[in-house]
């Protein structure tokens, strides 16, 4: 047992020297990215949650909090994994649902990714000012997106587009205070994972484009790629009226189209 734990601390240590000896790979994607313009970063506008070493990289916690005195002037996001074969993970682009309901204090938006190789992964976000700020976090992982699917093809695809959604309320929180949480049955195939029956590469088919509203305003729309991991699972925080319904309409770079609006909203 101490044995092994000192060869995977050693691969661990090796890996991560080899990554320092990389050339930094930043400042050449914020210039195609972002251009010239300045970002601030670590100024408390964001703040990135996500665990220093990823139990599994294929399916890696993210979670991104804008503070009370900033959550209603963020207006877009970009979500980045610096080594990934896509590094863009996602996009999002937030609506008045989300920057003018009511003052329900700090706003959280976190979701699953992929990791590929140790890396950054960088929250950027614009505000309304059209100002740029940033917050960074390091993980150690590898592999995520050439890892076997969980499941075999014809079982990966099997109920796909279901969208199941789940909201809450807290009292404790004030009554406009709700949070969502929306899970879709989609495998997101990066291509380039193995069948592991065929032996084949899996086409790639991930769930690209995302948009959430309530009561028929948007809270935000995500435009995604092969960085987020199978069974994309978004949970977000923001302000609502009694009755006000979450609605989900989804779709993949294979055409498929998935919606889900129900009947009710609240705890």
């Amino acid at each position: 047992m101490i044995r092994r734990s000192f060869l995977a601390f050693a691969l661990l240590f090796l890996s991560s020297q080899c990554w320092a000896a990389d050339p930094d790979l930043w400042p050449g994607l914020k210039q195609e990215l972002f251009g010239e313009r300045a970002i601030a970063e670590n100024d408390g506008v964001v703040a990135l949650f996500a665990p220093e070493n990823a139990e599994d990289a294929a399916l890696v916690p993210v979670s991104v909090r804008f503070p009370s005195a900033t959550s209603r002037t963020i207006v877009a996001m970009t979500l980045l994994v610096e080594r990934n074969p896509a590094p863009v993970a996602a996009t999002f682009k937030f609506g008045d649902a989300f920057r003018n309901g009511a003052d329900v204090g700090e706003r959280q938006l976190a979701t699953r990714i992929r990791i590929d190789s140790f890396s950054r992964v960088r929250a950027i976000v614009e505000t309304a000012d059209g100002t740029l700020h940033m917050a960074t976090r390091f993980v150690a992982g590898a592999g995520g997106c050439s890892a076997i699917p969980s499941k075999d093809m014809e079982a990966a695809l099997a109920g796909l587009g279901r969208i199941d959604i789940k909201t809450l309320s807290e009292p404790l929180r004030g009554d406009a205070w709700r949070e969502t949480q929306v899970k879709i049955k989609h495998p997101n195939f990066t291509g380039m994972q193995m069948d592991p029956i065929s032996r084949g590469f899996v086409p790639a088919r991930f769930v690209n484009d995302l948009e959430i509203k309530n009561a028929g305003t948007l809270l935000f729309r995500m435009e995604g790629g092969i960085s987020i991991s199978e069974n994309p699972n978004f949970r977000f925080s923001y302000g609502a009226r009694p009755g006000d319904v979450i609605e989900v309409n989804a779709r993949d770079n294979d055409g498929g189209e998935f919606s889900n609006r129900p009947a009710k909203s609240g705890s």
